[in-house]
């Protein structure tokens, strides 16, 4: 069964990922499931037996035959959409502005610092092109610039709003035909109605019902009992996050069936038999998932649930893999962009985990620890092997002390689970329902204390190997430690030997992954020149350039991810942000601003381009952070160092907020090179700078403009003769820069070119009065004589 599972997921995944194919796929699969089934066939109605299967090989091709089928199912299905979704994206593009109207049909929960987001049906949508009007009835998702959900708290499950949007590109994979990003909250036509609208009040009802309990205990309560996040400010977040406590808040399997347990519990006390017991926590299932908004997550969480407690009640964790390789098919077949989803990747390897790994880990601790410690461990273990190589994947660092967390955590988790549902349950009864918070808040507070402890402590979360690269060493890393704990050691045989190389892979993993750790850690300023005045960090697809005079540093924008940002500082060593700039609002500079959050003391910015900018000021205000904004003409001293900003002018109407009016600015002083950075000026306000008269004779270092674009205006490269010209840009990125236009017009110059996606990350200072570049292959090179001051 499992091999069927991974055939449907492997199809589904190519059919979602690969729309234009999804038929292909579609009729390869039925294709090979009817020859698959013939086969099957004639074999078993083979009268003498010579083309007879053994009942193991049956056993196999039949798994194989229903994993081809349902990836058909799945695949047919992606290729039924698939036309309704490319007549959607054609008719509106990227970059469109557009009246919808929608039902939301996922949870609305935080996206980032600054924005919060949920899944939705497109109604209608209507935008400025009569070409465009019609498209409708199909699956969008929606980012809204605004962290706190609770100004518009109708906003839930089942609600129809109106939103006003550009159409941004869609998530490659992702089930949205359309995502929309709106500037400003939606205007509410309808809440929820029927029996969403009661689950949506029940949530609202708890949230209340806490307000008057301390900080951080009662952000947690409605989140460890129906999943409503909303309270839960972002410093709890990231710090439940670092200790890998995150999935209490969001409602699991576990969460699922910890309901079915105590449901079939309660109707064993009561007497009745084992099939209405049954009946029963399917019951209390059901009306849990309810409760807690019937999303797609949700949903899969009940069915994991229900799977782990099969197993359970079976006491067999081979029929509990079968059964959980059925439920994935099931899931897939109706949901095939589920196979694209990390977070159903993580339920089914969490249940697997549980089926699977912790049973034989339990008996290896045994061997060392006492019985009940060791099963106690054993579950979040099992949970951390089985889960860590994905989570690498979102971020690339290791929870250290995940597992010790989780064994806090565990006594405390299903109190404040039950006895917070049971107060969102009792709206009917005021006193009841506080009295019940009250309760709930002792775990809760106890919960937040361990992950705020957790996260606090030195190498709370160990940088990792990012990527594919990360998720295969973490993996062979748990596997080899499963090895290690789980099978009985013995000195000879395959035994002995699968347990020597198991030691030897953990051996080597461990050597080069801390060594990777160190170089981007405490080592990493080692590898580095020490008298570096400016360093590009290699962040992909965005801007982050660091600036640093007389122990004092500047950051240029934040890049795109803060994950990109955070392994940049780590690795050139910097904790603290003296000037923060942010050239202009787009996603690819101050998409990283959460790692620099609480770290910065002042910010500079341009004219707000939405709520979107206003929302990220606002973050970082709150961590302490002076912020202004700047025209032509604004100074001020880093250092030794004096910075001016040359654009944008005051008032100029001819180039709104965004790129045409980013942040552009001049830096030089003692021992410092002269550096101009232009953002992401197109052609037209290159010009009109260069007009202004404010730029010097000549620079060191020149910024190039929006990551080498087409759209320069070349002449101004010509008068700033600058000795180097630094690209920050994305490998492979799909727009295609810098483009060689521009490459050939500073070549033509004498210019020497630096650019982030062949040389990662740069490093640059005068040595004697020549330029130095270093690349981050090791190698240093001198620039042309640039000579002084300037």
């Amino acid at each position: 069964m499992p091999a069927a599972a991974v055939i449907a997921w492997i199809a589904a995944a190519v059919a979602t990922l690969h729309p234009q194919a999804s038929a292909a796929v579609a009729g390869a699969t039925w294709t090979a499931a009817a020859l698959l089934l013939v086969t099957v066939v004639a074999a078993r109605a083979s009268s003498r037996g010579r083309v007879s299967l053994r009942r193991t090989t049956g056993l196999w091709f039949t798994a194989v035959v229903l994993g081809m089928v349902t990836a058909g199912v799945a695949s047919t299905s992606a290729a039924l959409s698939a036309p309704s979704v490319r007549d959607a994206q054609e008719r509106v593009p990227a970059g469109r502005s557009v009246e919808a109207e929608i039902l939301v049909t996922g949870k609305v929960e935080r996206h980032g610092a600054s924005e919060w987001a949920f899944d939705a049906v497109a109604l209608s949508l209507a935008t400025d092109e009569p070409a465009a009007a019609g498209v409708a009835t199909v699956a969008v998702s929606v980012v809204i610039a605004d962290a706190d959900r609770r100004v518009v708290p109708e906003l839930d499950v089942g609600a129809r709003v109106r939103v006003s949007a550009v159409a941004v590109q869609p998530y490659s994979g992702g089930r949205a035909a359309l995502v929309l990003r709106a500037g400003e909250e939606p205007e509410l036509i309808r809440p929820p109605t029927g029996i969403l609208a009661v689950a949506s009040d029940l949530r609202s009802g708890l949230v209340a019902a806490v307000s008057g309990l301390p900080d951080p205990g009662r952000t947690l309560i409605p989140g460890l009992a129906v999943g409503d996040t909303r309270l839960v400010t972002a410093d709890l977040e990231t710090a439940m996050i670092a200790s890998s406590l995150s999935h209490l808040t969001a409602v699991s399997g576990a969460n699922c069936a910890l309901v079915v347990g105590v449901a079939y519990v309660l109707a064993a006390a009561l007497g009745l038999r084992r099939g209405a017991r049954t009946m029963v926590s399917l019951v209390a299932l059901g009306g849990f998932v309810v409760l807690v908004t019937p999303e797609p997550s949700v949903v899969r969480a009940g069915v994991m649930a229900a799977v782990a407690m099969l197993a359970v009640l079976l006491g067999r964790s081979g029929i509990g893999l079968a059964v959980l390789s059925l439920a994935v098919m099931v899931l897939l077949a109706v949901d095939p962009w589920l196979s694209t989803s990390l977070g159903f990747a993580l339920s089914v390897v969490a249940t697997g985990s549980l089926l699977v790994l912790a049973p034989p880990l339990a008996a290896g601790l045994a061997r060392l620890l006492p019985a009940p410690v060791a099963l106690i461990l054993s579950v979040p273990i099992a949970a951390q092997l089985a889960c860590g190589p994905l989570l690498v994947l979102i971020q690339p660092t290791v929870p250290l002390y995940g597992v010790i967390a989780n064994v806090l955590a565990a006594p405390a988790a299903p109190v404040a689970t039950i006895v917070g549902l049971l107060a969102c349950l009792s709206p009917v009864v005021p006193l009841l329902q506080s009295g019940l918070a009250v309760l709930a808040w002792f775990p809760a507070a106890w919960i937040a204390a361990v992950a705020e402890t957790a996260s606090a402590l030195p190498g709370a979360e160990s940088p990792w190997v990012g990527g594919i690269g990360g998720l295969l060493t973490l993996a062979a890393a748990g596997a080899a430690l499963w090895v290690l704990v789980a099978v009985r050691p013995r000195r000879r045989g395959v035994v002995g030997v699968l347990r020597l190389t198991s030691g030897l892979v953990l051996a080597l993993t461990l050597g080069i992954v801390s060594g990777t750790t160190a170089l981007r850690t405490l080592a990493g300023p080692l590898t580095l020149p020490g008298a570096w005045s400016v360093i590009a960090c290699d962040i992909g697809q965005g801007d982050a350039v660091l600036i640093r005079s007389a122990g004092e540093v500047a950051l240029v924008d934040t890049g795109p991810d803060p994950v990109g940002l955070s392994a940049c500082l780590d690795r050139v060593g910097v904790d603290r942000i003296d000037l923060l700039v942010l050239t202009h609002f787009d996603i690819d500079h101050v998409g990283g601003v959460d790692a620099v959050i609480g770290r910065v003391e002042t910010v500079i910015h341009g004219p707000l381009d939405g709520g979107s900018a206003a929302r990220v000021l606002s973050v970082l205000d709150s961590g302490g952070a002076v912020v202004r904004e700047v025209h032509q003409g604004t100074s001020g001293r880093l250092g030794d160092a004096a910075w001016r900003t040359l654009w944008p002018r005051e008032d100029s109407p001819a180039f709104p907020p965004g790129n045409d009016a980013s942040v552009v600015l001049d830096i030089h002083g003692a021992g410092t090179p002269r550096v101009l950075l232009l953002g992401d000026l197109s052609a037209a306000p290159q010009r009109a700078l260069v007009a202004d008269g404010v730029l010097a004779d000549s620079y060191d270092l020149v910024k190039v403009a929006h990551h080498g674009s087409a759209d320069q205006h070349v002449p101004l490269y010509d008068d700033v003769d600058a000795a180097a010209a630094l690209i920050t840009v994305g490998r492979e990125n799909r727009h295609g820069h810098p483009r060689e236009d521009i490459l050939r017009a500073l070549a033509a110059t004498g210019t020497a070119i630096a650019r982030t996606d062949e040389d990662g990350l740069v490093a640059l200072w005068l040595d004697d009065g020549r330029l130095r570049i270093f690349r981050d292959t090791g190698r240093a090179a001198a620039t042309g004589a640039v000579g002084g001051d300037r």
